[in-house]
């Protein structure tokens, strides 16, 4: 307390002052309309600028939870895509505008579950990723990985709560694709050197390709047909051969993959069944 009275000694005509020069300041803009107006405009924009400041700071650590629900809404809008359901043929003709759809869902053919990437390598031969979801939250061997902006790779191994995929940028991964124009499929491959580059083959020469056009997977891939792979940005041709050696550029950037969907085929233990089944016969 001594100190505090020290101080206001030591200080006695400097606080006098500024508290003077409040009442002056509170009796101008009180009093006087034309500098009442003014504050009001000078305070309402610093006002504003701090609030706007504090409303940025606000989002940034809101961002993660925003995140977070849009991975969640875009794995129910993907869950209901037109592609993702089979229906069986039949003798009738049926027209409708929206997908049939009932209770045990009998015609859904893929499901996504969301899942985050906890580790990715890019400079390897042999890339692999490893993501926050098992066995015991659905997922399985074999199972395709996309992100919201093209293919990622597939599933190689799965633990209860982890499962590593083999990363497109891997040099056994093989890919069946297709040229979004004209639906020719041939194979998308990696030869384990330029991350931004793949290789598509099995094209022939007859087909008339562009560069930036879009490549896709195809309906015989392990992934939902339609995917987007990338685009080409060069054009070249296998020597001694009628097809082209075509370099595509991945539309996932795999240097900064954050969230996947691994994609679950409901259909596929049937097409095995009966594949496998087909081969014992011959």
């Amino acid at each position: 307390m001594r100190n505090v009275f020290l101080f206001i000694r030591r200080y006695f005509n400097f606080l006098f002052f500024v508290i003077m020069q409040v009442i002056a300041l509170y009796m101008l803009f009180q009093y006087n309309r034309f500098h009442e107006a003014a504050f009001m405009n000078v305070s309402g924009e610093v006002t504003g600028r701090i609030s706007r400041q504090y409303n940025n700071v606000e989002y940034y650590f809101n961002l993660k939870k925003t995140n977070d629900q849009l991975v969640v809404e875009n794995q129910r809008l993907r869950n209901l895509l037109r592609q993702d359901f089979l229906v069986n043929d039949t003798s009738h003709t049926l027209v409708v505008d929206s997908i049939k759809v009932d209770s045990i869902e009998q015609y859904r053919r893929y499901f996504y579950y969301p899942a985050k990437v906890i580790n990715n390598s890019v400079t390897a031969q042999n890339n692999y990723i490893t993501i926050s979801r098992g066995t015991a939250q659905g997922l399985g061997k074999d199972m395709a990985v996309v992100s919201p902006s093209g293919i990622v790779g597939t599933i190689v191994n799965v633990s209860p709560n982890m499962a590593t995929v083999m990363s497109l940028l891997h040099r056994n991964s093989r890919v069946s694709a297709s040229l979004l124009k004209t639906g020719e499929t041939g194979s998308i491959e990696w030869d384990g050197k330029n991350p931004q580059e793949l290789t598509f083959k099995n094209i022939p020469k007859s087909v008339q390709i562009k560069v930036g056009d879009s490549v896709v997977t195809s309906r015989y891939s392990t992934f939902p047909a339609g995917e987007m792979v990338g685009v080409i940005t060069h054009i070249g041709e296998q020597k001694e051969s009628n097809f082209y050696l075509l370099t595509v550029k991945p539309s996932t950037n795999f240097y900064n993959v954050q969230f996947v969907y691994a994609v679950k085929n409901l259909q596929k233990e049937e097409q095995d069944a009966i594949e496998k089944a087909t081969q014992k016969q011959e």
